[in-house]
Parts: C-alpha cells; structure tokens; sequence
C-alpha cells in the first residue's frame, strides 16, 4: 500500500475565556499529532470523550482551520490550499458524521441531498444522468431508487445515515472520515452500518479515519489503531498488536473496561483514578500521569514522554513502555 495522507505535528487550539472579565485562554484540542494513512486502509482513531478526535478529523478536512502542522494528502499541502483548490480537492475527502439526523438539510429530498456534489463537481452533464447516478448510489448502500424523491424525516436513524453515506459516495472519494458513524444508531443497527462500511472499502478500495469510542467495533474496522488521550495520540499500532499487546497503561485500561460476553472471562480490571482532566488546565509532564496506576513521582509528572517506536511499527508515548 503506497501514502494517501501524510500528517505532521498537527495542532488546533481554540480562545475561550473563563468567566465574564477573565482574559481569553489556549485550549489545545489537538496537540502535536502525526500519522501515516495508506491508501486503502482504516485506521481506528480511539480514545474517551473530549480528547479531540472529532477535531482532529475536520482539522484534516478543514472544516476547522489547524493552528499548526502539516496535512498532505495525495502529494497536496491541504493546509496552504486557497479556496478554489480545496474545494477541488475535497472530492477527494469526505466525511460521514455522527448525527445521521443533523447532518442533512430537511428542506432537501434524497436525490438533492446526494446529487448536489454531483453538480458542484460538475460530475453530471443532465438531470437524467443525475437521477440514474443518485439511484446506483443508493443501490450502493442497499436503499431503493425509488426513496430519492422522500425528505430525511420520512427516514429511520439507520437510513438516513446510509443517505450521508452516499453523499460522501457520490464524488467518488479517495479517503472518508467517519466521525463516530454508528455512535447515534440503535445496537441493532449498528453491525449493518458497520458491516457496510467495511464491505465499500474492500470493493471501492477506499481509506477511512474510522473515529470511535467502541474499541470492538474499531477493532473489526480497521488495520491499525491510535489512541488519543488529551489532544494527543499516546499509542499507535497494528489492531492486533494494539489489542493483544498494549505498551501503554491508558490503552490497557480503555481495553480492560471492555464487556466480554464469556463467564469464565478473568481479566484484570484495571481502574483509572478521577476523570480525564480538563483541557483548559492540563497536567504538567505526561498529561495521563494523574491517573495512571504506573505513574513515578519526579519523571512522569515533569517530562513529556514522546511518541516513540517501541517496536517495529508499534508506537507508544511512555516512559516504561
């Protein structure tokens, strides 16, 4: 597989002031990030809420603009790209996002929702080839032709995110984010989305940043995983290695907390402390320190542990790891 998205140190900060009269502060969001998607793969992007994931995706698409880094995709600096390009290349990139009902417009019918990229991208010659377009689409993602005439409110929570599905299909693209597309869903709806995201990949040879907080589903999605923890990824490997070897003490834990259906499962369980801290006022040295059962006194709550290969393309953020 060859490089489809070359990120480097990737940051976003957001001003917030605290209180009426208080002088605006940083919150770093997302805080020094790098990573390598290849073409045709998923990489699971886990971690609690609040850590940044979800900004961190639109970060990759700007759909928020980063502070900082660099964002190559397909060979492109997205970051420096003037508004004509970008929109160009987000033909490219596209986004399923978690609210499969607040992410379509309840004016629009099924086939306006689906054919508007069609026609930005000038992807259609007549409103003959549009309708024959959106109906393949929608058989795409297993809804019948003749819905693309029905509002989203005439649609179950299932449906319509297999609408936002085929809109993000619709210009053919090169790389999805999935900002958490089944987090909204009924549990028995969840697998068929799930399982018909994973077949377009295979059929379509599509790359996804597949954003979660279900480490089942991330581990069924994808090849590799990263696990982000306070704006920061603090482990990043293969899914098997990840899973069955974790090197750092928060993926042991988001790992220990994961419900097995066997009764004869005798995991250690391993309890965090407190709650994850507040990105307004984050901790000094290793930002998990506070709450790490393997955290030292001097080291871990002084000095930043960087992103290191532990192992041969396994990554961890740990002193110990």
């Amino acid at each position: 597989m060859t490089g489809l998205l070359e990120v480097r140190s990737l940051s976003k900060s957001f001003s917030v002031r605290s209180g009426l009269f208080g002088s605006p502060r940083k919150v770093h969001a997302v805080e020094d990030v790098s990573f390598q998607l290849a073409r045709g793969e998923t990489l699971g992007l886990v971690g609690e809420s609040g850590c940044g994931k979800s900004t961190l995706g639109r970060a990759l698409l700007r759909l928020i603009e980063p502070s900082s880094g660099s964002v190559r995709f397909d060979g492109a600096e997205v970051t420096t790209l003037d508004k004509p390009a970008l929109r160009a290349l987000r033909r490219h990139m596209q986004i399923v996002f978690q609210d499969p009902y607040g992410s379509l417009n309840p004016r629009l019918s099924v086939r306006e929702t689906v054919g508007e990229a069609l026609r930005i991208h000038k992807l259609v010659k007549t409103a003959a080839e549009e309708e024959a377009k959106v109906a393949d689409l929608l058989r795409q993602v297993g809804l019948r032709p003749e819905f693309m005439g029905r509002h989203p409110h005439e649609f179950s929570g299932g449906q319509r995110q297999r609408i936002g599905i085929a809109r993000a299909l619709a210009v053919s693209p090169k790389l999805i984010v999935c900002d958490e597309p089944v987090s909204a869903l009924d549990v028995s709806v969840q697998a068929q989305i799930v399982n018909l995201l994973k077949d377009l990949s295979e059929q379509l040879g599509l790359s996804y940043l597949f954003i979660a907080h279900d480490l089942s589903i991330v581990e069924f999605m994808s090849q590799r995983v990263a696990v982000m923890y306070l704006g920061r990824i603090v482990e990043l490997a293969p899914a098997r290695a990840l899973y069955e070897a974790p090197r750092h003490p928060y993926t042991r834990a988001l790992l220990s907390a994961v419900p097995e259906l066997s009764p004869g499962d005798k995991r250690l369980r391993l309890k965090l402390l407190g709650d994850i801290p507040r990105p307004l006022d984050p901790p000094s040295g290793c930002s998990f320190h506070p709450r790490c059962p393997d955290a030292q006194k001097g080291l871990c709550d002084v000095q930043r542990p960087l992103l290191r290969e532990v192992e041969a393309g396994h990554q961890a953020a740990c002193h110990f790891a």
